[in-house]
């Protein structure tokens, strides 16, 4: 099984063997980053962006559920740094479910992100705000023009909304290029700041990652062969969030099969390095802050110190060579700029590929995993409280 097999099946064969939307929404991310860059460099979309920072918020809430609070995870550092504004990620659950206690004081800007926008918390956490909390405006940044979070709210002053290209709302059950290019529009609140991720950066990103489907895809493929019974996914500071995306990609396209867990690299030692055995695959990625980088380094070496796990997949920037030992893997990135949040990127489809191998290594279908539990989109449950 090699990714050149996959894509040389015809169309219907990709369908009968249940993975032609995955395959095909993990190879168009390269482009549609390049698209979804432009997009928000488009003079309407900098108006939608400069509306919702304007007055200044207080503070801003990235919000969404499973993957697109993971994306909120990723970008929040790097929004915090550039704007100055405090950023944090909160669940749209839990905001649901515990506003009053979680919310920032405002005035503050939530940011809702999500790939259909139909599910229940969606709309829910924006209607409950726009009403309890109404000194907080709302951005939403959705891959679906027909979702409610995108047609709901035209006619509030106090919500913008930023609408991707079609494409990137996938329509396999996992999310894949719908997280990554809701992650670059994120970049959109840095532009003009010292943390902005350049239309460069993006194409430098982007080039990096169709090497790696041209060039270091096998090593994927033959990784995901091996025994993996559990995998660990390490990240710091933003790159918590893609170790937590790419854990929960592992379990949706096995159903379970491989068990995950995301932690970051400094907390693996306190208990959770005790639970990896020799079926467990370790995979982290490299910050691009050197300091930062040295602690990640020196955990991976204290890995294969102790002989942990059956191997190290270690993904970033010219990776040392004497941070890898027989059994590893690395998956150099090349010369990517523009801080954290490209590498978390690159990260994150090196994670979905693995899961894609893994998926069908295990002999499932990775558009359609865990059939009868899992659906694309949430469905309706009932919305409790007063304001329901």
């Amino acid at each position: 099984m090699t990714l050149s097999a996959l894509r040389a099946a015809s169309p219907q064969q990709q369908a009968e063997a249940g993975y032609a939307d995955t395959l095909r929404e993990i190879l168009q991310q390269p482009s549609t980053w390049r698209a979804t860059a432009a997009l928000l460099r488009d003079p309407a979309t900098r108006e939608t962006l400069a509306r919702a920072l304007t007055p200044r918020p207080a503070h801003i809430v990235f919000t969404g559920s499973g993957s697109s609070m993971y994306i909120g995870e990723c970008a929040a550092p790097a929004v915090r740094q550039g704007t100055g504004i405090a950023t944090q990620a909160i669940a749209a659950g839990t905001l649901l479910t515990h506003a009053s206690s979680v919310l920032p004081p405002g005035p503050g800007l939530l940011v809702s992100l999500a790939r259909s926008g139909d599910s229940p918390e969606s709309c829910g956490v924006v209607d409950r705000l726009l009403a309890d909390a109404p000194d907080w405006r709302h951005l939403v940044i959705t891959c679906n023009a027909k979702g409610k979070l995108a047609t709901r709210y035209n006619h509030d002053p106090r919500v913008a909304v930023v609408v991707l290209d079609d494409r990137t709302n996938d329509r396999s059950l996992v999310m894949t290029s719908s997280f990554t290019n809701l992650l670059v529009a994120c970049t959109g609140l840095l532009i003009g700041t010292s943390q902005e991720v350049s239309l460069a950066a993006i194409d430098a990103l982007a080039a990096s990652v169709e090497r790696i489907f041209e060039q270091q895809a096998d090593t994927l493929a033959a990784m995901a062969q091996r025994d993996v019974e559990a995998a660990v996914y390490l990240g710091s500071g933003g790159g918590i969030g893609e170790a937590h995306e790419v854990a929960l990609k592992m379990v949706e396209m096995t159903g379970g099969k491989v068990i995950t867990m995301a932690e970051t690299y400094l907390g693996l030692r306190h208990g959770p390095m005790s639970s990896i055995r020799p079926t467990t695959l370790i995979v982290g990625v490299l910050s691009s802050d050197a300091d930062v980088r040295g602690y990640e380094l020196d955990l991976l070496r204290e890995l294969a110190r102790k002989q942990l796990g059956m191997g190290r997949l270690v993904i970033g920037e010219r990776i040392p060579a004497d941070a890898l030992v027989a059994g590893d893997a690395a998956i150099e990135l090349g010369d990517i700029h523009g801080g954290d949040v490209p590498v978390l990127l690159a990260g994150v489809v090196t994670g979905q590929l693995l899961a894609l191998f893994r998926c069908l290594q295990l002999g499932d279908r990775p558009d359609a995993p865990s059939e009868g539990v899992l659906t694309r989109v949430v469905q309706t449950f009932t919305l409790h409280g007063a304001d329901a």
